[in-house]
């Protein structure tokens, strides 16, 4: 039998402790990882490209950019509980390869319309593919050694995050033969037929134990809850928070309660529920969701009205705006690592020091900007640096530190619902705290560097206080080196 055809779902406690990580097999699955955080955060800094190529709307614009996280968030958990019963060999390489070929669909989009559908279709490729990283790794990597390799696939995703925007700006600032935003879609063919490729020699295939059939009454009631969720949070403040977008959210928490329950009976009667409820009853991975929610809330919106701030308040090109980045890329590139070490030997003490720092990194920023100080790149980057030390050293481990914890069988419904909880995260802090930065940014009519750092300022302190709450959320985790 082919490593390709092998089943390697196997208990935890039937694996020998000192089995080596295969990690090339690991390595395929990085990719995929990757690609599909980085084209949530690649798009920001390509918006003001694309509206002038485009020629879109506004309105057109923010569904560009948000049309991916929709589609993304609400069929993570689907996804992941699809690669538990078909195989999530089968169903990373399938969605890869919808996300390629969505990918060719957006580089080469005519209108904004075929741009915003294909940009769903390319979310709803990277919503199935991304729980099946997370449960591959669960499921081939020996329990002894899962913490370690969980740190490097942290240390990818957050280096895809803060990325994002420098890739992007390099690409559309080489404007390779004229397509000036393109290529941050082109890009990824080349990368996902190579991947689906490999994975399709080197990746073993895996499915849960016990799981007989797919849960169609929870996927569609739980699709709807965050539908419910999601749609508002990305619409409400563009329309002006209507009357529908409380009656949407509103609706979202009864439909989440009827999921609780649907599937505490189908658990009841002896089922496959999309979603082991039970789950939710450890304190590592209920305190552990919300931890990822609250960090998610600060990631996605900061960096998006930092990348407002600097092109449209500073009048920055995509590429200098890119290079903004670059020392804080950098820092959060060496603390990621430096973390994935640390946390095995220490445990949640280095989440809490990074905790700190991630405020104080936030607080600096206010300060400096609220203190008279011009809003100038050179001002900026050392508290944009600060807030990467302690962000590589808090979101790079915050899930897996608890997906270390869960057992194989548990692995896609656990990936999809903490990877949910991200894409929840970023929707409320792009409402929210976007909501304080157009407030404070206003429409200037003469100066409006200084009205981008003043509203950069009371965004800052508005993050501030998301990453005040997921210090206390690690403060809760269980203690102990294991968690």
């Amino acid at each position: 039998m082919s490593n390709a055809e092998a089943s390697v779902d196997l208990p935890a406690a039937e694996r020998a402790p000192s089995a080596a990580v295969p990690w090339f097999a690991v390595s395929i699955v990085l990719v995929g990882a990757f690609m599909a955080i980085l084209d949530g955060f690649i798009v920001i800094v390509a918006g003001p490209a694309i509206q002038a190529g485009l020629k879109a709307s506004a309105g057109q614009l923010q569904w560009i950019l948000a049309g991916y996280q929709l589609t993304y968030a609400v069929l993570l958990i689907t996804g992941g509980r699809l690669g538990d019963l078909f195989g999530r060999r089968r169903m990373f390489i399938t969605e890869m390869a919808v996300f390629t070929v969505a990918s060719v669909a957006c580089a080469a989009a005519p209108t904004t319309i075929v741009l915003v559908v294909a940009r769903l279709v390319q979310g709803l490729g990277a919503a199935v593919m991304l729980p099946q990283v997370f449960a591959a790794i669960t499921v081939l990597v020996p329990a002894s050694r899962r913490h370690r390799v969980f740190g490097v696939l942290g240390v990818v995703m957050g280096v895809a995050t803060i990325s994002g925007q420098l890739v992007g700006g390099l690409l559309i600032g080489a404007d390779l033969f004229g397509s000036t935003w393109r290529p941050v879609f082109w890009i990824n063919v080349p990368i996902g037929v190579a991947t689906i490729w490999l994975a399709a020699r080197r990746l073993p295939e895996s499915r849960a134990t016990g799981v007989r059939k797919l849960d169609v009454p929870g996927v569609l009631i739980l699709s709807l809850a965050l539908f419910l969720l999601v749609f508002p949070l990305i619409q409400g403040r563009q329309d002006g928070w209507p009357t529908w977008t409380w009656i949407c959210l509103a609706g979202s928490g009864f439909a989440f309660a009827f999921f609780v329950a649907v599937e505490q009976r189908i658990g009841a009667t002896g089922g496959d529920p999309l979603v082991r409820v039970h789950l939710f009853r450890t304190r590592s991975f209920g305190i552990g969701v919300l931890l990822v929610l609250a960090v998610y809330t600060v990631v996605t919106s900061y960096y998006l009205v930092l990348s407002i701030s600097l092109q449209d308040g500073l009048k920055l090109s995509a590429l200098k705006a890119g290079l903004v980045y670059t020392p804080a890329a950098i820092m959060f590139f060496s603390f990621s690592m430096i973390a994935s070490r640390l946390v095995p030997r220490h445990g949640r003490r280095i989440l809490e020091i990074g905790a700190v720092i991630l405020v104080a990194g936030y607080a600096a920023t206010a300060i400096v900007l609220l203190g008279g100080a011009p809003f100038k790149p050179v001002v900026v980057i050392p508290t944009l640096m600060l807030q990467s030390i302690g962000g590589g050293l808090l979101i790079t481990p915050a899930m897996n530190v608890v997906l270390a914890r869960i057992e194989p069988r548990d692995a896609g419904i656990a990936s999809g619902v903490l990877s949910t909880a991200q894409q929840i995260g970023a929707a409320l802090g792009v409402a929210a705290i976007g909501a304080v930065f157009f407030a404070a940014f206003g429409h200037p009519s003469a100066d409006r560097t200084h009205a981008a750092g003043h509203a950069l300022a009371m965004a800052s302190l508005a993050t501030m206080t998301a990453a005040v709450v997921a210090t206390v959320l690690v403060h809760l985790l269980p203690g102990g080196r294991r968690d």
